[in-house]
């Protein structure tokens, strides 16, 4: 049997937030707090068990969190961690891609002056962009 080093820091991402309905969640929760009615009109075609299921997962994960505004019935508005948050770059990076790559999605748009926007990695320390053949070996960017 071969030997399986840590995982790495995609696998734990995704083991946090790699399906399709997870990252829908998340970007309808990128404009702030939503009830579940209000999520399921967001995430057109996600079931209420599934619904359900990815808002408690988001929970244990410390990604979402479900605040009470009704107690008969029990009802809840959701939002995002800072945490669920800091997801926003990733998820405008698989837009940006899915936007490349599919006939019928349209991209991110600048809002001035309607220009389609590109993603870049940046360097903190050297303030400068950084291309992919640069980064550190190992990682996946």
């Amino acid at each position: 049997m071969a030997e399986t080093g840590p995982p790495t820091a995609l696998a734990e991402a995704l083991a946090r937030v790699g399906d399709r309905w997870t990252l829908l969640l998340i970007e309808a929760l990128l404009d702030g707090p939503r009830r579940f009615g209000d999520l399921q009109a967001d995430v057109p075609g996600i079931a209420p068990n599934i619904l359900t299921q990815r808002l408690r997962h988001l929970e244990r994960e410390a990604l979402a969190v479900a605040r009470p505004y009704s107690e008969r019935p029990p009802r809840f508005v959701y939002e995002l961690t800072d945490a669920g948050a800091e997801l926003a770059g990733a998820l405008r990076l698989l837009a940006d891609w899915g936007a490349r790559h599919a006939e019928s999605a349209e991209p991110l748009r600048h809002a001035d002056c309607g220009t389609a926007l590109e993603a870049r990695w940046w360097c903190p320390s050297c303030e400068v962009p950084v291309e992919e053949g640069a980064a550190a070996e190992g990682e996946l960017i």
